[in-house]
């Protein structure tokens, strides 16, 4: 079931996983609030998804020797410690889910698969400046949605427009570090270096801020 284990550094790690079933897993590590949550999932796919990313975020732990003090959501949607300590972000899309762990900086994270569609939405969510440096090619503006995502969540408050409020820098189509910031909110300057990997057909991105 693992994919991937990255130990970024001393502080931060990032797990990715492929989304099965989990009937041989144990979910024994997860807390009391977080296995009534999952209780309360009726669609199994989304059942899956849930469980996969917190194995993940298990796994990111494990690699750091962090203990698993159990996750929320707060106000803002964004993935909370109960016990105050760190910072988390989870993701998932078609067939994995992932999570990143930093001990003391906010951090971001995404995955998304790569499709055609995207290149019909690209106004939604791309600043004019970036329609005209972005080939007309899906993994480019996969690349730059994913970016903006992880720039949002790990921001981490609602009320930030992608495409009005998340620049990116021109970045090519191979890129592994994509420059981006906010502006025009209460968060405006601040700057972001996104990572960019590819797993198959997915686009992963994660940020440390």
């Amino acid at each position: 079931m693992q994919t991937k284990i990255e130990k970024i550094d001393s502080s931060s790690a990032l797990a990715v996983k492929i989304i099965e079933s989990q009937q041989d897993q144990s979910l024994d590590f997860l807390s009391f609030r977080e296995k009534l949550s999952f209780a309360n999932i009726s669609h199994p796919d989304k059942k899956k998804e849930w469980a996969t990313a917190r194995f993940a975020i298990h796994d990111a732990l494990k690699a750091l020797e962090v203990p698993y003090p159990g996750f929320f959501k707060d106000e803002h949607g964004k993935s909370q410690a109960m016990n105050g300590q760190g910072f988390v972000s989870l993701t998932h899309t078609f067939g994995f889910a992932g999570a990143i762990f930093h001990r003391e900086l906010p951090v971001g994270i995404d995955m998304d698969l790569v499709r055609e569609k995207i290149l019909k939405i690209g106004f939604r969510f791309l600043d004019p400046a970036e329609l005209e440096f972005l080939e007309k090619d899906p993994f480019h503006y996969t690349m730059a949605w994913s970016a903006k995502e992880s720039i949002f969540k790990c921001q981490g408050k609602r009320g930030v427009s992608f495409r009005e409020n998340i620049l990116l820098e021109p970045f090519e189509v191979n890129a592994m570090k994509i420059k981006g910031r906010i502006r025009g909110t209460d968060f405006a300057d601040h700057h972001y270096t996104v990572d960019v990997r590819r797993l198959e057909n997915v686009i992963l991105t994660y940020t440390i801020w």
